[in-house]
């Protein structure tokens, strides 16, 4: 099972953490600011992580919006269909928040929800490797697609085609977040 902050959009480079082969990344992504919400300086959140209320522990966010980016302390946090509409200190008009539509929200590392075993970010997993269970190299981890009965990774093929695996224990054999590795197993009619 993975769980969210998706940052689909960004393809993290392989690099050494903490001593380790990998691509961990420092921060993961939780919310886009899709619109203000009222007067007041409220804006509107989609949330991109698969727990929503996360947002009511959060104390502060880092927004990014390509051109600065600002840690942004929580003033107040509601729910509004499949939205949550957050309140930031100091922002007080819609004016004043307005030019953040857009905008991506980021928590570090250590304000991540807590994983279980065999959990990983599917962030993490972007950019990793894929070979199958006799080793030949099949592409790279593309996406994820989250679905209500699994998730499906998207391969990206060394052919630059796609091909989609479901996210199960028959098809999945190993992560490896060291080597930034995963094996699988192909099943029939699968390629």
């Amino acid at each position: 099972m993975q769980r969210n902050p998706l940052q689909t959009d960004i393809r993290p480079a392989l690099r050494l953490t903490n001593g380790k082969r990998g691509i961990m990344i420092e921060r993961l992504q939780v919310g886009v600011i899709t619109q203000t919400h009222g007067i007041r300086g409220e804006v509107k959140v989609f949330p991109t992580t698969d727990d929503v209320n996360r947002f009511k522990k959060l104390k502060e966010v880092v927004l990014d919006n390509e051109k600065e980016q600002l840690t942004m302390t929580i003033a107040g946090v509601k729910f509004f269909k499949q939205y949550v509409i957050l309140k930031f200190k100091g922002y007080d008009s819609i004016n004043e928040i307005e030019k953040y539509k857009g905008a991506r929200l980021f928590v570090s590392r250590d304000k991540a929800v807590k994983l279980q075993k065999d959990e990983y970010f599917i962030a993490d997993l972007i950019g990793m490797q894929i070979i199958t269970e006799d080793g030949a190299p099949l592409g790279f981890l593309k996406n994820v697609l989250t679905t209500g009965a699994n998730d499906v990774y998207v391969v990206e093929t060394q052919e630059e085609k796609e091909v989609l695996l479901p996210a199960i224990k028959e098809c999945v054999k190993n992560i490896d977040m060291e080597k930034a590795l995963i094996t699988v197993h192909i099943m029939e009619g699968l390629l």
